[in-house]
């Protein structure tokens, strides 16, 4: 599509087209350990407890995976950009060379040394029991994972979202069902409890790589998966691409967890309206990261094409939808947030002192648009480093050292740690804006100099 040509709603219905089956797909994603969670919820409190701490160790587990998808989403953008359609499953066989590379070895730390990592987070012996449990048979799904994410990186590179979403729906559909049915028993199976939980949700994950590779099977041979193997400068390539964004996400989730240290220093008051406050907003920025990733392939293909101007453009047309939709989501938080606050919170102490940094949260959901979108979308550019140095110095060297300072050593609590929360946002958005530009400052010289 021309950017130039075409109008304001053409151009935001290309967008949607290829941003919603991946939000879709996102939010999803996110249901994986809230079924978990809600189906042993009924099993009392310390299996509830043991499916949360191996579900996080799972989740930072698998953080360490999630630059793949980008890595090869961005390079088979730009190959579909550039009409190099028998080529375009080369950068898919690299990330699967990958997946190999770092699913295997952690499956066998998950596996092997789930106690170990439990007991960093627990000192209830029950607890610890159970969650070492459901992390070890977790852990046999880091592989299919992470197959799962190149997968997603390639379809969502070709334009062909849609089928991503399909099969994380059938997925997460199967989940549900052989989750509830190897926690309750039948059949013959005896009731399994938290590792039933475990189990199904790990089943349904390795049918969704069965699926996934079945379907590219059929239809990506000619574009040269499997057939046209990775060259070691490929894997390389595709290695430099995958790991800044894989280091980002895992430090992004420790980051929370040192968040969540910190508050447990004010009170316990403070953890728990820190929780409610930070899954929220969590749930609500998934659509801004999705709008993001459909960003990073609209970029690749326009580069692939050398059409620089329009891959610019992309980025802001992306931003703006996300702006208008993270306003609209976070509305509600913004205007009616006692009602917000009373479906997670009983106490009426935690639920008034909750009311006024979740307004804070609506305003900082829609402040991180330009970080949300523009960290996605200069993936798509090859400024996954500077993105990556970007946000962990932002939220290592600078927010969370003042959280402390101020929320703990200067006694200003969780509103004070809010306040500045708000802050960080808006300028970690500003630094991404700059990085956008300055990113394709860099591309226009590089091509100029390269055509004279």
């Amino acid at each position: 599509m021309n950017r130039h040509s075409a109008s304001i709603s053409q151009r935001i219905q290309h967008i949607l087209a290829l941003a919603l089956p991946i939000m879709g797909g996102m939010l999803s994603q996110s249901l994986l350990n809230l079924v978990d969670a809600a189906l042993v919820g009924q099993l009392g409190e310390i299996a509830l407890a043991g499916v949360g701490i191996g579900g996080y160790i799972t989740f930072m587990l698998t953080a360490l995976l999630m630059g793949l998808s980008s890595g090869v989403q961005a390079q088979v953008a730009g190959l579909n950009g550039a009409r190099r359609y028998s080529e375009r499953a080369r950068p898919l066989n690299a990330g699967i060379v990958l997946a190999l590379a770092l699913g295997i070895p952690l499956t066998s730390i998950g596996y092997l040394h789930a106690d170990t990592l439990v007991a960093l987070l627990s000192q209830d012996l029950q607890v610890q029991t159970l969650a070492s449990d459901y992390l070890a048979l977790r852990a046999f799904a880091f592989l299919p994972v992470a197959i799962n994410l190149c997968f997603r990186g390639y379809w969502n590179g070709i334009h062909q979202a849609g089928l991503y979403l399909k099969i994380i729906l059938l997925m997460h559909g199967t989940n549900v069902i052989l989750t509830w049915w190897l926690i309750q028993g039948g059949l013959g199976i005896p009731p399994l409890g938290v590792q039933g939980a475990a189990l199904g949700t790990s089943l349904s994950v390795t049918l969704g790589c069965i699926l996934w590779t079945w379907l590219t099977w059929k239809r990506a041979c000619p574009s040269g998966f499997v057939f046209k193997p990775p060259s070691w400068a490929l894997i390389w390539k595709t290695s430099q691409r995958a790991l800044p964004t894989s280091v980002q996400q895992a430090l992004f989730a420790a980051g929370y967890a040192v968040l969540f240290w910190i508050l447990g220093q004010i009170d316990a008051a403070s953890v728990a309206i820190g929780h409610v406050l930070v899954n929220l907003s969590l749930l609500l920025i998934l659509p801004a990261v999705g709008l993001g990733m459909a960003a990073m392939t609209l970029v690749g293909h326009s580069l692939g094409a050398r059409a620089f101007q329009q891959a610019y453009l992309w980025g802001w047309d992306v931003t703006y939808v996300a702006f208008g939709l993270l306003l609209l989501l976070s509305l509600p938080l913004f205007l009616y947030p006692d009602v917000i606050v009373a479906l997670f919170l009983t106490d009426p102490g935690l639920q008034a002192s909750a009311i006024f940094p979740l307004q804070l949260t609506a305003l900082m959901i829609v402040l991180d648009t330009g970080a949300l979108v523009f960290n996605q979308a200069l993936q798509g550019i090859g400024a996954h480093k500077a993105a990556m140095q970007l946000a962990l110095s932002l939220q290592w060297g600078l927010f969370l050292p003042l959280a402390w300072w101020l929320g703990v050593y200067l006694g200003y609590g969780l509103l004070g740690i809010w306040w500045l929360q708000l802050a960080y946002r808006g300028l970690h958005s500003c630094g991404f804006i700059w990085l956008w530009y300055q990113g394709f400052q860099k591309l226009r010289h590089h091509a100029k100099d390269t055509s004279t």
